[in-house]
């Protein structure tokens, strides 16, 4: 079979007008236009506008054919002004009436008045008039990729043949330029879920806290997918899932959530299979959720070799256009990529705890052979004196002396025990905001003063004290780069009552350094403020403990 022709001005038929023989220049010019560009949207916009300069349509508009073939998931438009398309209220789905008879039978269709075809059903309430109208598909590679309409010609006459022989030239032309766009589109979205994976990898593998990195994965698939929120679950001490790290679009009080293993979502996760949902509303698997109010979820497993590590939520608002197969794809390599990091982020916190306990076990086998041994030889030589001395005050003096070194050997057995079989209780909350301040003292070249209100060990929870420890260990660094303090101020106060009446935890770092500029960087502070709404809290600034109120003071809080 011999090769189609390729796209180009539809051949003279005979007996043409001179009139379309005039209009083939402004074809000509009208694929150039159309094939300028490589940006998708763009692209299509260009398309309605060459076509409808074109035909002389008034109004024009593609509608994207969905990847299962049921409907429309996207519908550009031109000739309609946007107040107009506010009062509409919805674009065509393409499930029903004309639109949706194009989509699943995608052939060339010329109407006089689209109002009298038995495939039309009307037109919603403040929709503008049409009665002309052409449609003719658009195809990708052999692929329907959607359909172009144009109504209305402005001389108030119908589409003719030349309209249709023109736009359907223009048709084959802009499916050339879409390819062009989409292929262009999909090596740029390819390059962001690398990147993002690399951020993903570094932050994970910097030795930093695993809090931080967790919401760095959160923070990447949220950005990299377009979806509304990210959500990270790991496996509960109990069963299920638990959030661990939450980005949203608006504070989320979702995290230390766990779902119930019973949840039929959480198990395909765990089994390592990926679930995708067009509508969260509707599922029943999501009723309890937290993704409940959103539209289109992408729920991915973080698997690796087989070993289940957690769960990748991205949810997307209502009304959204479902994930399409490439962001499927992307995502859950995005989703494998992080299982690895995760995963070689543990063998190297691994590797760093065994390097402390071989030290921990070398110190130990020191004391024991050689500084035991000679405290006792010591011991010995001492004794031997005391018994060849004549001297009573001598005698009672090196006795003494023995017996405080049966005391030391006796403590440096019980270190020696302690090394070799550590004790890693869970510290306290005031102990890690006493080393929070200890580390910060190096760079600060002075240590922060410290005061403890109310039960801070007791009362404060596991979800709020690392929330409130990473406020600490941000507000201390951010204390260190840019306020060139002399002096700060830490207190700890879990006695507090908040405005609306709960009990809670509150932060305060006062320094007496050069303040918040204007028009300074706040990144700091976002992170601060982000990371109470998590937990239901705020953050705010206050003057400074410098003369004159210079400084700042970052008061943090949260509700247990």
């Amino acid at each position: 079979m011999a090769p189609a022709p390729p796209p180009g001005p539809p051949h003279p038929r005979e007996g043409a007008s001179a009139e379309f023989l005039a209009r083939v220049p402004a074809l000509l010019d009208a694929m150039r236009s159309v094939g300028s560009g490589l940006e998708l949207h763009s692209t299509l916009n260009r398309i309605c506008e060459t076509a409808a300069g074109l035909a002389n349509a008034r109004y024009a508009a593609i509608g994207v054919v969905g990847e299962d073939g049921d409907g429309l998931v996207d519908f550009v438009h031109h000739g309609v002004d946007e107040a107009t398309v506010r009062r509409i209220g919805h674009l065509p789905d393409g499930r029903t009436g004309l639109l949706g008879a194009l989509v699943r039978a995608p052939e060339p269709v010329r109407l006089t008045d689209l109002s009298e075809d038995p495939r039309s059903c009307g037109f919603p309430e403040h929709h503008p008039p049409m009665r002309g109208f052409l449609g003719v598909p658009i195809r990708v590679q052999g692929e329907t990729f959607g359909n172009l309409y144009l109504t209305d010609k402005r001389a108030a006459e119908p589409f003719d043949d030349d309209d249709l022989a023109m736009v359907q030239v223009l048709a084959a032309e802009a499916g050339i330029a879409i390819g062009n766009a989409r292929l262009y589109e999909a090596a740029r979205q390819r390059e962001r879920w690398i990147d993002g994976s690399v951020a993903v990898t570094t932050a994970l593998l910097s030795g930093g806290d695993i809090d931080d990195a967790l919401q760095i994965v959160a923070e990447q698939a949220r950005r990299l997918s377009g979806a509304s929120a990210g959500i990270v679950l790991l496996p509960a001490d109990g069963g299920g899932l638990e959030i661990v790290a939450v980005a949203a679009e608006y504070p989320v009080n979702a995290l230390g959530v766990v779902i119930p293993p019973v949840n039929g979502i959480v198990a395909e996760l765990l089994a390592g299979r990926p679930v995708f949902v067009n509508d969260a509303a509707t599922d029943p698997r999501l009723e309890a959720g937290p993704v409940r109010a959103y539209g289109p979820v992408m729920l991915l497993p973080l698997c690796r070799d087989g070993r289940v590590l957690g769960g990748l939520v991205m949810p997307r608002a209502p009304g959204e256009r479902p994930f399409t197969r490439t962001e499927r794809a992307l995502g859950d390599r995005f989703a494998s990529q992080a299982a690895l990091a995760l995963m070689t982020a543990d063998a190297q916190r691994d590797r760093e705890r065994l390097a402390v306990y071989e030290d921990r076990d070398r110190i130990a086998r020191d004391l024991h052979d050689l500084v035991i041994q000679r405290l006792f030889a010591t011991g010995m030589m001492l004794e031997s004196a005391q018994r060849g001395s004549a001297v009573p005050e001598v005698r009672d003096g090196v006795g003494g002396a023995v017996d405080e070194l049966d005391v030391t050997i006796q403590e440096i057995r019980s270190a020696v025990f302690a090394l070799r079989h550590p004790v890693e209780a869970p510290p306290g909350l005031s102990t890690r905001v006493l080393r929070e301040i200890t580390l910060a003292a190096v760079p600060l070249g002075f240590t922060p003063s410290h005061r403890f209100v109310g039960p801070v060990d007791t009362a404060v929870d596991d979800l709020t004290g690392k929330n409130l420890i990473a406020a600490l260990r941000e507000t201390l660094s951010n204390a260190f780069r840019h306020a060139h303090a002399t002096r700060i101020e830490v207190v700890v106060d879990a006695a507090v009552t908040l405005p609306d009446g709960r009990r809670g935890v509150r932060l305060t770092v006062a320094d007496d350094g050069v303040g918040i500029p204007e028009g300074g960087r706040r990144s700091g502070l976002h992170n601060l403020e982000r990371r109470a709404e998590t937990v239901g809290g705020t953050s705010r600034l206050g003057p400074g403990i410098g003369a004159d109120g210079g400084g700042a003071t970052v008061l943090w809080e949260a509700p247990y």
